[in-house]
């Protein structure tokens, strides 16, 4: 097997949405049930780049093979006829803008958003940058010219936290930078590492929540229940995932581990992922993360 990471760059707000909640916001967004953290789940990507490769291929049927032999057969044949050589993991929250009172808003993520990040893109045989150690208690670290930096304070919405310059830090940024910011570099003087624990509290209350109506046709005014609040990572959330594929199981069509890797997604791509499409919500940039080798797992 081979694996290859990913990143997610959030362009609109994002709803990764997992149906009605008995919560104060109706249409919470998808979130790893053991710790909180946000999430895009893999079968979203995959269908995503399953209908991009299928209308890249048209009427080439050697192309709609390959798109079979990466993603499986299409419902209307035999799905037990073989399995997709490709696996989509899903795409787990990194770094999460929240407002911020000086540089306008902090790419914030924390030692645990890093460590995860950092083991998937171990898996292809890429050394991944250190994990800023931090010390106990709410704190924070920056980058070096980071422009939230206040008097050696860092202010998060309401949050007031001690911050101090890393140098670890700066790897991570030279690593991420290229990918969610290229041309102007915005991302590297915004980055931020807070305790995981602040960061457990700004992926609760650092989302963008809506409200939302439904109207009478009739009436024109707001219809018996049809108000709801909806949940959503906002613009410029980035989140890594993981491709992991093996050869083609398709029979008359061989690929190797790399070429599904290759095919699945072979470049960056705008796309469309999540719901409430036509509000302009989950317009995406879909990035594969270059450097390091193809690793066996």
């Amino acid at each position: 097997m081979r694996s290859r990471p990913f990143l997610v760059h959030a362009l609109s707000p994002l709803h990764a949405g997992t149906g009605h909640a008995a919560e104060l916001v109706d249409l919470p967004t998808a979130r790893m049930q053991s710790t909180g953290i946000p999430i895009l789940p893999g079968s979203s990507i995959k269908g995503v780049l399953r209908d991009a490769r299928r209308e890249e291929a048209g009427e080439d049927e050697a192309r709609q093979a390959r798109v079979e032999a990466v993603f499986g057969p299409p419902p209307e044949k035999d799905p037990s006829a073989h399995a997709g050589a490709l696996v989509v993991g899903d795409a787990r929250l990194v770094a999460l803008p929240v407002r911020s009172f000086r540089g306008t808003f902090a790419c914030a993520t924390s030692p645990l958003l890093l460590a995860l990040a950092a083991r998937d893109l171990d898996e292809d045989g890429r050394p991944a940058p250190p994990v800023p150690a931090m010390e106990p208690g709410r704190r924070a670290l920056v980058a070096n010219g980071s422009l939230c930096l206040h008097q050696d304070r860092l202010y998060l919405e309401d949050l007031d936290l001690p911050a101090r310059t890393s140098p670890e830090l700066g790897e991570w940024a030279r690593l991420l930078a290229p990918l969610a910011s290229p041309g102007a570099d915005i991302f590297s003087p915004r980055l931020a590492v807070v305790d995981d624990e602040t960061m457990s509290f700004l992926c609760e209350t650092a989302t963008q929540v809506d409200a939302r109506v439904r109207l009478d046709p009739t009436t024109r005014t707001v219809a018996t229940g049809a108000l709801w609040l909806e949940e959503s990572l906002p613009p410029e959330t980035l989140l890594v995932g993981l491709l992991n594929a093996e050869r083609s199981r398709r029979q008359g069509t061989e690929m190797t581990p790399e070429e599904v890797l290759d095919f699945g997604l072979p470049r960056e791509e705008v796309v469309q992922l999540g719901g409430k499409a036509t509000t302009g919500h989950g317009r995406c940039r879909l990035i594969p993360i270059p450097g390091g080798t193809d690793g066996q797992a």
